[in-house]
């Protein structure tokens, strides 16, 4: 062994130490500053040399700086894209902006022929839509992947989860075509007349089960919503269940705990930040529908009263249903910026989500 090597050696931490210490960046370097190191040679080059099969540096550090800056590129166009529709929107929506200033988000009128435009009745109803699904979607996704983890027998847990998944591929416009010939119908006949009936006669919210009973509206839109965003959050549900330590449960088992108590107790304090991702993610999901809802909701730009029996708007649904009949410029300025009101709610809802999560994981950290 040459002198070199033996001091090169040395200076690595003796004779085979190199690839037991240090980081695996480290030891990438120190194979490229000690290249004889995987072959046993005491020339540097003969593992680096050209046609050797061995790695010239030069070539790797240029593949590397490639990969870096291809990343970095990528990510930088990410955020351009997005500049990008913020600017077409605002500047597509500006003379929308000008003429009608901020109180276009609370003017309830529409009348195109008259070029008097207003987003009170679309806000309203994307809203309270996403609303609707949201209270029946989450504690129906509970019990799904609460059953799925917790209580159904092996041979049933695969085929269920894959069903639930598979409604997650059905397009949109099946659901609002579905919904529009046969749930509405049935809708209207027998749920309608329980909800009023029942609902409908309680203080406060009485008044939003009151009203035609015509299949259409904001609640109809509302359910099949919910029965759109079930998949996405029972399925983010599932698996953040799945992943609580068996330990945690077991040893709550084994003190008395039902299967409630250690649901509530143990596995939901465990994943709740993984469980409100879930359910923001069916939200941004909701807020953004748009055939399905087009559909069911009635796509009425009148104010009638906060009944959710009533048809109402949202602004995807006014977005595709009146786009391509836009004449005038303010017409089509007035749609633009009903679609930056979108974007700006779901931009709104999920930072908020996000500072949600980013709490809950620092209240986690100081725990332990």
């Amino acid at each position: 062994m040459s002198k070199n090597r033996v001091g090169n050696e040395e200076s690595l931490g003796g004779s085979g130490a190199w690839h037991a210490t240090g980081t695996p960046a480290e030891r990438a370097q120190k194979l490229l500053d000690h290249p004889y190191l995987l072959n046993g040679s005491d020339e540097r080059s003969s593992v680096f040399a050209k046609g050797s099969g061995g790695v010239d540096p030069g070539s790797f550090r240029l593949k590397e700086a490639v990969f870096f800056n291809m990343a970095r590129l990528a990510a930088l166009l990410t955020l351009v894209l997005l500049l990008a529709i913020i600017i077409s929107l605002i500047y597509g929506s500006w003379p929308s902006i000008q003429r009608f200033g901020i109180a276009f988000l609370w003017s309830g009128e529409w009348n195109p022929p008259a070029d008097d435009f207003g987003a009170l009745i679309p806000i309203y109803g994307t809203l309270a839509t996403s609303i609707v699904a949201l209270i029946i979607a989450v504690p129906v996704s509970f019990g799904i992947a609460l059953f799925l983890t917790e209580l159904s027998p092996p041979w049933l847990r695969v085929p269920l989860g894959m069903a639930i998944e598979l409604l997650a591929a059905i397009p949109s416009i099946v659901y609002g075509m579905w919904g529009l010939l046969y749930y509405a119908p049935i809708f209207a006949e027998y749920v309608q007349p329980v909800l009023s009936a029942t609902l409908g006669s309680l203080p406060i919210i009485g008044e939003l089960f009151t009203g035609p009973m015509m299949g259409i509206g904001i609640l109809s839109a509302g359910v099949i919503l919910a029965i759109m965003i079930i998949p996405f959050i029972a399925s983010v549900m599932r698996d953040v269940f799945a992943v609580t330590p068996a330990m945690l449960k077991e040893s709550a088992y084994g003190v008395g705990s039902t299967t409630w108590e250690v649901m509530w107790h143990v596995v939901l304090p465990y994943t709740k930040v993984g469980v409100i991702g879930g359910i923001m993610l069916g939200l941004g999901r909701a807020l953004g529908e748009t055939m399905a809802v087009t559909f069911l909701i009635g796509n009425t730009n009148y104010f009638n009263g906060f009944s959710l029996f009533l048809p109402g708007n949202s602004i995807a649904s006014a977005l595709a249903n009146e786009f391509a009949e836009a004449e005038s410029p303010l017409y089509t300025s007035s749609l633009l910026e009903l679609g930056l009101i979108l974007f700006v709610i779901t931009f709104i809802v999920l930072s908020l989500s996000k500072l949600l999560l980013l709490r809950l994981s620092r209240q986690e950290v100081a725990k332990i």
